[in-house]
């Protein structure tokens, strides 16, 4: 492991990485060429009429689309064919041949383009997962979200806002399994999430050619400022047998995690049978008890 990697993987912080050699794709990946070169091969994108995409609410429908078509669409403002509206927004998260049996790999799924990216190699080849090819209108903003893999973010082309959260400011966010119910966070409704101010943010612009590290658990809200092509490579950063096996999409908490809410979710239905008042101390007591055992002693 060389020391650029160390340094990236024991930091467990986000990092905007500059001047990395990414191969052809900086350069080739035109909308012409994109369309061209990716071709009619078909694939399933989310269609939304607003800029703020929610997946809690889903306030948007998947399609599905030619690979040339859907470049073309997204890089316009407005469009002559459309499914909601002359202004609906597009994106792009690849998914496997099969997506219950296949991780997404660019290389695999679109290998002419796959031959213009060079990965950044920054871990082990045994700790790759899967690389999602994105595909953004511009305008358009993804919900706040963690994920359990670490993460290589790759602008290709446009620009992208990311705003990041720590995962200690997790119970600031008003979640809901992975994500966030704050969808507008840049003008939050402070009577619905008045805790939502206290979470500090981290903030970054990616330009064409940047490469953005984010860790496993830490926040990411995404904003595409312009039409913008993307791969995220995601790694293993625990152990294989710490992830589910089925998980294909690499967003499923890590076999212990989820054994441990579950032992939680009958632990908390025990305390149910007793009154208030004992529910509410016998509570108070296993709160402490996680506190003291299981949380990190290290300050940020």
């Amino acid at each position: 492991m060389s020391d650029d990697t160390r340094r990236i993987s024991y930091r467990r912080k986000p990092l905007v990485l500059e001047g990395l050699d990414l191969g052809s794709c900086t350069s080739k990946w035109t909308v012409d060429y994109l369309s061209q070169v990716g071709g009619t091969k078909e694939v399933k994108i989310h269609v939304a009429a607003v800029a703020q995409m929610d997946f809690i609410s889903k306030n948007f429908v998947y399609r599905t689309l030619p690979f040339n078509k859907l470049v073309q669409r997204a890089a316009e403002e407005t469009h002559k064919e459309f499914f909601i509206s002359q202004d609906e927004r597009y994106y792009l998260r690849s998914l496997g041949e099969d997506p219950r049996k296949d991780i997404a790999d660019i290389r695999q799924q679109f290998p002419s383009l796959g031959e213009d990216i060079t990965f950044p190699m920054f871990f082990r080849e045994e700790q790759f997962f899967s690389s999602v090819f994105r595909i953004s209108s511009p305008g358009l903003q993804l919900w706040t979200h963690y994920d359990v893999m670490d993460n290589f973010l790759i602008q290709v082309t446009g620009k992208k806002r990311i705003t990041l959260f720590s995962p200690r400011d997790a119970q600031y966010l008003y979640l809901s399994g992975s994500k966030s119910e704050v969808l507008n966070i840049d003008s939050p409704d402070l009577d619905k999430y008045p805790l939502f101010p206290k979470a500090r943010r981290y903030e970054c612009s990616l330009e064409a050619g940047d490469v953005l590290f984010i860790p496993a658990l830490w926040f990411h809200n995404v904003v595409s400022e312009e039409f913008g092509v993307g791969v995220n490579v995601f790694l293993k950063h625990l152990p294989s047998e710490c992830y589910d096996t089925t998980d294909t999409y690499g967003n499923k908490d890590p076999v212990a995690a989820s054994r441990a809410m579950q032992i939680l979710d009958r632990a908390l239905k025990t305390l149910a049978e007793l009154p208030e008042e004992y529910r509410d101390f016998y509570a108070r007591q296993m709160v402490l008890r996680i506190q003291d055992k299981a949380y990190s002693k290290n300050s940020e």
